[in-house]
């Protein structure tokens, strides 16, 4: 099991940026695949980006391609989410999640995942 606590979240103006950090511990593999989603009131949660955890390979939904980077520091054990450009329909609680043998056509689906945080609130005021 893998343990995960997000921070960085916050309120920021419309234009802002944003770095989400997560702190992982706990038991993680070659395979592991560490995932950023975010859910929204009323709305499922939505892939962001995700990061193999030991190879650096980066994946991200096409729709956050630009504005977000996801990055990860093994030394440090934490995973990062820098968020540029924010915009007021990027409000939503953000979640850090690991799935550690991942099924790599699953990625951008929550259940893939086997443990999460949990999640910081981003609020982005137009």
């Amino acid at each position: 099991q893998v343990q995960l606590v997000e921070s960085g979240g916050g309120l920021v103006q419309a234009g802002g940026s944003l770095r989400l950090s997560c702190a992982v511990s706990g038991r993680t593999f070659g395979t592991t695949l560490m995932g950023w989603f975010r859910q929204a009131p009323g709305k499922e949660r939505e892939f962001v980006a995700a990061i193999s955890w030991t190879g650096g390979a980066t994946y991200y939904a096409d729709s956050m391609k630009g504005r977000f980077t996801i990055s990860r520091d093994t030394a440090k054990s934490t995973l990062y989410l820098q968020m540029n450009s924010l915009k007021p329909e990027d409000t939503a609680v953000y979640y850090c999640a690991a799935d550690l043998r991942p099924t790599m056509t699953r990625m951008r689906h929550p259940g893939e995942y086997d443990d999460w945080g949990q999640g910081t609130q981003v609020t982005v005021s137009s």
